[in-house]
């Protein structure tokens, strides 16, 4: 009995053997397929720390290099902000900074990106891309919807893992020679610029003289960051003497480094300069030498050091970085707190303070404005109007480009424009000289029509018109030659052109009758749960159809909090909510992106949340058009769209909710100018009530102009406080307050 035992035992045991090596190798398969499936993420996370050698550095020798430029065309470092006591080494080709001469410091830095997707692509890259599922859910699960699944998350990963370096650059102008290194502007001819083959720029010419503030403007997604990013790299000539600052990263603190140090360590040379002084000191006042130590060279050495200190202001450093922060909007509590307790929109605002602080030869700014609140926007607008060096800005806000710039770039049909002056000034001679094209193209072709009428000889006279046309052309500003009409009438070269204009129009329906109050607070306080330090308190609002009111304050002071008490959002902790129970609410929040469907395209989010509108593919394309959203956007997924496009979306969809009350926090954010004007014109016809935080002063300007029915509540130190006039007295108060601030500084 016991050798059959045994037996049995045995014959168990190789029975056994087999399932398990088949389950070791499937556990061995799996995990080859998930090392496979993780090393995309953890390959891009590596090009992204790669990538961290961010904005502009201020070297020891004085010098910036170019924001996010590292991986430029071996781009030559600027030269030095002030000239030190002693000759600067030769200037060299030098690949990438080291990250210990950052601008940033040794900050660590997001990559930047030229679209809003890096939150996503993180998201992405944190893990394996395959779906996770428990075993229950993997039975109800059929194979082909698990693989479908997959399919779909790794075609959207896909997409956000475009090469980022798809620039293709050509000019002529750049030069190697004495004349270009020690020049002071910017001189480049026959600029064309293709990403991924598409022409965004196309034999035009840049030129950037010392000392001008140029705002460039044009239509969203035509190139205008394009062109920034492309001059801070260096891949647009720059003159060697020449330093260069994009300000488009924000700082990702550090626990050890308060806001007012990450400003003042902008200034790399004048931080060293400082160890040096304390290690020199300290070797001084030591009891015991090394042999090799000479007090008299020490001596020497840090009377040297305190010259350059004084050349470079370090007595007054801390001082000059504190009134930048407290423009920006920080006190001096939050000045003394560490960076990485500030949000991204606090970061960015550090971000800007120190390119200010180190003050750079040509700076370029792109939407300075969108991570601040009012106050802070006339700020940087009087800071600016005082700037000496030369500045570049990208900005939709009409009413900052007008006070800060003395010249406009205009990137129109693939060319860049010129003009003197601030906006205001731009926009009548473009307004006039798009008059004179389009008569000088109706005359065109009236006289085209009347030549090819002309029988026989018909050929020669429509020769003899072009001709004429584009000698007219050339005068107005760079036509060509004449070239022969073939028999259908048409030239090869480009005959005059009606002037194509890029326009939008919103619209948001009119609301169906409700009787007051549609909206109120009343007798209301709010707090956050663990949060004594912030709260509102004894809040008595009311919004009726017709109301318009426009809410200021301070960053983080609770504007967008009272939004949300007032769209029902969050409740009062005390007091009473009351809304009408037919109210219909169109909300707008700068954290729009959270409430669309990434995989969906912008029809079929549309058409999913919205079945009552009984509209069709064609009519929701159509309401898309309507507000801007170019057609090949229509049926792109809303993960690729840019901020600004997704923001077309989220405008549409309000109009489909057909509401009473718009609540909209700074709605025009991702919207261009064109787009902005078309928003004013849409909320000043609009019947129903209006609520809007904004930094932008002609919104805001344009929503009480009716005194009657406008409001300005000012939301700060836990209260709500209805302003005694109206906005355009209420800006003209900050502003006056704001200069007496800045000559006090000056003196």
């Amino acid at each position: 009995m016991a050798g059959d035992e045994v037996k049995k035992e045995k014959k168990e045991k190789k029975d056994k053997d087999p399932s398990e090596k088949k389950e070791k190798k499937d556990k061995g398969d799996k995990d080859k397929k998930d090392k496979k499936d993780k090393e995309p993420g953890e390959k891009k996370h590596k090009e992204h720390k790669e990538h961290k050698d961010g904005a502009a550095v201020k070297h020891k020798d004085g010098k910036h290099s170019a924001g996010g430029a590292g991986d430029a065309k071996k781009a030559p470092p600027p030269a030095p902000r002030a000239p030190p006591p002693r000759p600067p080494p030769p200037v060299k080709r030098a690949a990438k900074a080291a990250p210990g001469d950052d601008y940033l410091a040794g900050l660590d830095l997001p990559p930047s990106e030229e679209e809003e997707e890096e939150v996503e692509r993180r998201e992405f890259d944190k893990g394996p891309l395959m779906v996770q599922a428990s075993d229950r859910e993997t039975k109800k699960l059929a194979d082909k919807e698990r693989m479908a699944m997959e399919k779909a998350l790794r075609a959207k990963a896909d997409a956000l893992r475009e090469d980022e370096n798809v620039f293709d650059v050509a000019f002529e102008g750049m030069g190697t020679d004495e004349p270009f290194a020690s020049a002071t502007d910017v001189k480049v001819t026959n600029l064309t610029i293709r990403a991924k083959g598409k022409v965004l720029l196309e034999n035009t010419s840049l030129t950037i003289a010392a000392g001008r503030r140029y705002g460039l403007a044009g239509p969203n997604g035509k190139g205008k960051s394009t062109l920034l990013k492309l001059m801070a790299r260096r891949q647009i000539p720059v003159p060697e003497n020449i330093d260069v600052l994009l300000v488009e990263q924000e700082v990702v603190g550090m626990d050890d480094q308060t806001a007012l140090q990450a400003v003042v360590a902008a200034d790399v040379e004048l931080m060293e300069l400082r160890v040096e002084e304390q290690q020199l000191q300290d070797s001084m006042t030591a009891e015991e030498h090394d042999a090799v130590f000479d007090m008299d060279e020490a001596s020497a050495r840090l009377n040297e050091i305190y010259d350059r200190m004084n050349e470079l202001g370090a007595s007054t450093a801390e001082s000059r970085a504190s009134k930048i922060l407290h423009g920006l909007g920080f006190t001096p509590a939050m000045q003394k707190r560490a960076t990485s307790s500030f949000s991204g929109g606090w970061r960015m605002r550090i971000s800007l303070a120190r390119a200010l602080y180190i003050q750079p030869t040509l700076l370029l700014l792109d939407e300075p404005t969108n991570h601040l609140d009012l106050r802070a926007v006339l700020w940087l607008e009087e800071y600016l109007m005082r700037w000496k060096k030369t500045l570049i800005v990208v900005s939709h806000d009409r009413d900052f480009l007008n006070s800060v710039t003395t010249d406009i770039i205009h990137l129109h049909d693939l060319k860049l424009h010129f003009y003197r002056g601030n906006f205001a000034q731009f926009e009548e001679m473009y307004e006039q000289k798009r008059r004179e094209v389009n008569k000088a193209f109706e005359k065109y072709e009236k006289q085209m029509k009347a030549a090819k009428q002309s029988g026989k000889n018909s050929k020669a006279n429509q020769e003899k018109v072009l001709a004429n046309a584009q000698r007219q052309q050339a005068k107005r500003g760079g036509g060509r030659k004449a070239e022969p009409v073939d028999d259908a009438g048409a030239s090869s070269s480009n005959a005059p052109q009606r002037w194509s204009d890029y326009s939008v129009s919103f619209h948001f329906p009119e609301p169906t009758e409700l009787p007051p109050p549609l909206m109120q607070l009343v007798d209301a306080d709010f707090k956050y749960p663990g949060r004594d330090d912030f709260g509102l308190s004894c809040i008595n609002i009311g919004i009726d159809m017709g109301s318009r009111v426009a809410i200021a304050g301070p960053n983080g002071a609770g504007k967008t909090t009272l939004m949300n008490l007032l769209s029902g959002d969050l409740e009062p902790t005390c007091g009473e909510s009351r809304r009408s129970h037919k109210l219909r609410i169109g909300r707008y929040n700068q954290h729009f992106v959270d409430a669309l469907a990434f995989d969906e395209n912008p029809v079929e989010y549309l058409m999913n949340k919205f079945p009552e509108a009984g509209l069709k593919p064609e009519g929701m394309r159509g309401m898309l058009g309507r507000f801007g959203l170019s057609g090949h956007h229509h049926l792109t997924p809303i993960i690729k769209l840019s901020g600004g496009q997704k923001a077309r979306v989220v405008f549409t969809a309000i109009a489909l909710s057909r509401p009473h009350i718009l609540l909209l926090d700074e709605p025009t954010n991702h919207l261009d100018m064109q787009s902005i004007d078309a928003l004013c014109d849409a909320l000043d016809e609009f019947q129903g009530g209006v609520v809007v935080i904004s930094h932008d002063s002609q919104l805001l300007s344009r929503l009480c102009a009716d005194e009657e029915r406008s409001e300005v509540w000012i939301v700060d130190d836990g209260k709500i406080t209805f302003y005694n006039g109206d906005f355009d007295d209420y800006r003209n108060e900050l502003v006056k307050e704001i200069n007496a601030e800045l000559d006090e500084d000056d003196e």
